[in-house]
């Protein structure tokens, strides 16, 4: 293979750093060091999966690799320096981050989607990148040819990074996640940074007891001893257990009330990835960070927000299956199983509707039998989807009023009421809102009920207050629900992203992918890539929506639509590279791209993007 110059990596420029003890950071200080660029926001699931895949390779190689989250955020909430030192700490990320809110870096770096991984090596120098996730093996291969060629050449220098772990704060919850009220008048809260579940009396702040170790991992057993990781959502079961979102570890859990004992329901604690089983026994199928649970239609609902969908499990038969969405990221009503959706992240059953918090759409959603099914059948043919807010990937703001036109921001929480309404924890305008639906179908109208709430993310009904968890404060703070909804300034948003440049008419799609050192595509049961093409506003495109398995494809845009955002979605499987192996070990890699693009006369025929590439 012909070498491509070297190119010398960029500067890292942002706003601050954290996890260095106050120290700015710059790449000739880590000279000697392979660095690892991971750039991220804290809203994107997929970004949150790749901080959990660098923590074996982050502790196996802290002597020889420095891994460097450079922050860029998609909303508004997430450009609050705050907010970032929040997360860091939430996600227990341990290394240095930039905090970039202008995107500079990102742009330095040509980046376009979250997540991307950057290599540097110990010279200073980029040799790959790769977007999505999955990428964890591939980039394990690469560290230790490095360390290797290095070592040889006298460019390694091991030794400490430059991490710098902050101080710990004392607090009774560390940002709890969801609240479920038990039958006795207490509050079971998912206390998540900490890996536990803990029960509040009714007062909401004294503490009755704490399941699970308190360490980050995977292990049934008593309230001493059993091991969650990262749990959010919770769920009273028909049988009186409390089934548990146990979200890092992909799993289901059930906790006993009365003995403290834990138990798996769902999940094998690996992540799903595209052609993994999506039904059967519940404990042999893979599930992908499920972030909330509750009962309707006589199953348990799961919003499984690491793949865009909802499950269901069934503790009847113990399986699970898909009920509802494709994979695809972004916001389609209809029949369930076209449904898309974008990692949703609350659920609230009435008798009639599941309610859906769907975050990165920024939408209010819910789920009720379609006309054909008046027979109740269960199956996810029977159920369709309809939005009540929100319009996409990338409209957000704090907007009251006709339903069309109000506007949320990253919402994780939704919480029925007596009347039909629903309460929304509308995350990162720091508000409780209110959705009422319109009368005789009518599209109905969103409030305010309270705002200066800290991240708040689940909310539940107590007589006439609600109890909301005040994620970033690490409580929660009880509300008398107002006769009248308190008025705010609306204030409406779009995701700001460099607009790319295209010429009228046709337009080349690459997507850049080079199998890892040692791997191939693999073609043992057919086309091992997946290509997904659409765009908003769809008039777009007048050729090239669509799915196919090649990884390039010519589109053509409308005349007379001069801007818009095109939606890309790719997937490639690749396994070991050798012959003798009857078994070897596969992996996938994905990701969707959201371009923002501007028709000019200027602009270019050809956009790659980059899904795994090596540069030198």
């Amino acid at each position: 293979m012909t070498k491509r110059p070297r190119v010398r990596a960029p500067e890292l420029q942002g706003r601050s750093w954290l996890n260095t003890g106050g120290k700015d950071i710059t790449l000739a200080e880590l000279r000697g060091k392979t660095v690892i660029l991971d750039f991220w926001t804290f809203c994107c699931v997929n970004c949150l999966h790749v901080l959990d895949e660098l923590r074996e390779l982050e502790e196996k190689h802290r002597d020889t690799v420095v891994i460097i989250g450079v922050h860029s955020p998609k909303f508004v909430h997430e450009a609050d320096h705050r907010a970032v030192v929040d997360a860091v700490e939430r996600y227990e990320v341990h290394h240095p981050v930039l905090d970039d809110p202008e995107l500079a870096t990102w742009k330095q770096y040509a980046v376009r989607a979250w997540p991307t991984l950057v290599v540097i090596d110990p010279e200073g120098y980029v040799v790959a990148q790769h977007a999505g996730e999955g990428h964890a093996h591939a980039i394990e291969t690469l560290v230790e040819e490095l360390e290797a060629e290095h070592a040889a050449k006298g460019t390694l220098h091991r030794g400490e990074g430059p991490y710098v772990a902050p101080e710990p704060e004392p607090t009774e919850l560390r940002f709890p996640g969801k609240i479920l009220a038990l039958p006795a008048g207490t509050f079971l809260v998912s206390d998540t940074t900490r890996h536990q579940l803990v029960e509040l009396a009714a007062d909401g702040e004294s503490v009755v007891r704490r399941i699970g170790a308190g360490e980050r991992g995977f292990a049934d057993g008593d309230a001493d001893t059993a091991r969650f990781s990262e749990p959010q959502g919770l769920a009273l079961l028909p049988d009186g257990r409390v089934a548990v979102a146990d979200t890092v570890n992909h799993a289901l859990r059930a906790l006993d009330l009365e003995t403290g004992a834990v138990t798996t329901l769902a999940g094998t604690g690996g992540q799903w990835w595209q052609g993994a089983p999506t039904s059967g026994p519940a404990r042999e199928v893979d599930l992908s960070s499920p972030w909330d649970i509750a009962w309707f239609a006589g199953r348990l609902w799961i919003a499984m927000a690491g793949v865009h969908q909802l499950w269901t499990y069934d503790p009847d038969t113990g399986t699970v299956e898909v009920a509802a969405g494709t994979t695809n990221e972004g916001l389609v009503d209809g029949p369930a199983a076209e449904a898309w959706f974008a990692q949703p992240s609350g659920l609230a059953a009435t008798e009639d509707r599941l309610w859906i918090a769907d975050s990165e759409t920024s939408a209010v959603r819910w789920v009720e039998r379609s006309a054909e099914d008046a027979g109740g059948t269960d199956s996810a043919g029977g159920f369709v989807i309809r939005t009540a807010v929100g319009t996409g990937l990338f409209d957000f703001g704090h907007r009251d009023g006709q339903a069309e036109q109000a506007l949320l921001q990253h919402p994780l929480g939704v919480t029925a009421l007596p009347d039909g309404s629903v309460a929304v924890s509308d995350t990162y305008n720091h508000a409780l809102r209110r959705y009422t639906p319109g009368s005789e179908g009518g599209a109905g109208e969103v409030s305010t009920l309270a705002t200066d709430l800290r991240e708040p993310s689940d909310a539940v009904l107590v007589g006439e207050d609600i109890v909301v968890v005040e994620s970033a404060r690490h409580r929660l703070t009880r509300l008398r629900l107002p006769e009248e909804a308190v008025r705010v300034e609306s204030v409406a948003h779009r995701t700001r992203r460099a607009a790319t440049e295209v010429a009228q008419g046709r337009l080349r799609l690459d997507v850049v992918f080079q199998a890892p050192a040692g791997q191939k595509l693999d073609e043992r049961y057919g086309p091992s890539t997946r290509l997904i093409v659409s765009s908003s506003p769809p008039e777009l495109l007048a050729e090239g929506a669509g799915t196919g398995t090649d990884l390039s494809r010519e589109l053509v845009l409308a005349d007379g639509v001069t801007e818009g955002v095109l939606h890309v979605s790719a997937m490639a499987a690749s396994c070991d590279d050798d012959p003798d192996n009857e078994y070897p070990a596969c992996h996938v890699h994905q990701q969707d791209w959201g371009v923002p693009v501007q028709v000019t006369d200027a602009g270019t025929s050809r956009l790659p993007l980059v899904l795994a590439g090596m540069d030198a």
